[in-house]
């Protein structure tokens, strides 16, 4: 009995320190476009989320953060590192690299009552290509998370190529036609992204399912509970992409942060599925796509292949739900019968859980 403790409280420990500083979602938020006209010019447009660019560029120019700094001190800050930007930056042409002749920061607009998520920074280079130019590499050295670069020709065409983290991208050629992506990579791409949005990057959507994971374990309440869960989150993210849904994120986060705390809760106080919890857990359901939501919504969907990559991206999010529920069974199926389960189990994690999701609720609706 002692080892289950151990294993137990050493779970619950993970999981606080885990949650110190863990926001909802990414970031880094990475988008990026670059964007030739005729005479070989180029704009190449890099945005982010400003908080994170400050903290980033902070740690490569040697400085800190002071705290209480104000969004404007923040803007002018970002402004004056801008050089410590650019040389984060490479373009790689037909074997040399390109400098940016010109390097613009330019601050978020207001938040709007629609906007899923605060809006992002823009760092703006503006440098032209070597006549004859063929052969294009890029690499942005800030950042560890996919991001899409989106390429948009003089004539019109644009491609877009997911770039994994730090990775350099692919090879883009100057001189001829782009490459069309094929709905099986589009697929692909986006059921890794799903994915990893769950496992490791979704702390929040993690101990959601933990939280509906540990009252039962048995088949039929698991089921019930994850089958709601999925309709419900489904249906919000198609509506929320598709534009007939939008609620800001300041909204959003709280609620999710909410529902984590309500049924961790709920599994202290009962050992049984009620038929109530299930009305919740669609209700839940539906703030969760919206979360989800706000990352397709930073990150777009290719206007070509649209049902696809939304439909990939939601099949990522499964896979990467049942993985979570997996892992957590090969845990504590073998002691799920015993008569001390919930005591020594279910209640301390459950404890851990709603003092998460109880600290998340509060910091993302005052702080």
């Amino acid at each position: 009995m002692l080892s289950v403790r151990k294993a137990v409280g050493a779970l619950v420990a993970v999981l606080l320190i885990g949650a110190i500083g863990v926001g909802a979602h990414d970031l880094e938020r990475t988008q990026v476009t670059l964007t030739f006209v005729a005479d070989g010019a180029f704009v190449l447009d890099i945005a982010n989320d400003p908080a994170w660019l400050l903290l980033r560029l902070e740690t490569f120019a040697g400085g800190e953060v002071p705290s209480g700094m104000t969004m404007a001190a923040r803007d002018a800050r970002l402004r004056a590192l801008s050089p410590v930007f650019v040389d984060r930056v490479v373009l790689f042409v037909d074997g040399r690299e390109i400098r940016p002749t010109n390097a613009e920061y330019l601050p978020p607009r207001e938040e709007r009552p629609g906007d899923l998520m605060p809006p992002l920074a823009t760092f703006r280079l503006r440098g032209r290509m070597p006549s004859q130019a063929r052969h294009l590499r890029w690499l942005y050295g800030l950042v560890i998370d996919p991001y899409p670069l989106k390429i948009r020709r003089a004539d019109g065409r644009a491609v877009t190529e997911w770039i994994h983290g730090s990775d350099w991208s692919g090879v883009v050629d100057l001189s001829g036609q782009f490459r069309q992506v094929t709905r099986l990579e589009v697929a692909r791409d986006y059921v890794a992204l799903g994915y990893t949005h769950i496992l490791p990057k979704g702390l929040d959507h993690i101990l959601f399912v933990l939280g509906l994971f540990l009252l039962r374990l048995r088949v039929r309440p698991i089921f019930a509970q994850v089958t709601t869960f999925t309709v419900a989150h489904s249906i919000t993210l198609a509506l929320t992409m598709l534009g007939f849904v939008s609620l800001p994120s300041r909204i959003v986060e709280p609620l999710i942060a909410l529902s984590i705390a309500y049924v961790a809760i709920e599994n202290l106080m009962t050992d049984r599925l009620r038929p109530w919890r299930i009305v919740l857990v669609f209700g839940f359901g539906l703030l969760h796509g919206m979360g989800f939501a706000s990352v397709l919504s930073d990150l777009g969907l290719p206007r070509d292949e649209f049902i696809t990559a939304l439909l990939s991206f939601n099949l990522g999010v499964e896979a990467g739900q049942l993985s979570v529920i997996a892992a957590a069974a090969l845990c504590v199926m073998w002691c799920g019968q015993r008569p001390w389960y919930h005591r020594r189990v279910v209640v301390p994690i459950s404890l851990a859980i709603a003092a998460i999701g109880g600290y998340w609720t509060v910091a993302r609706a005052f702080l």
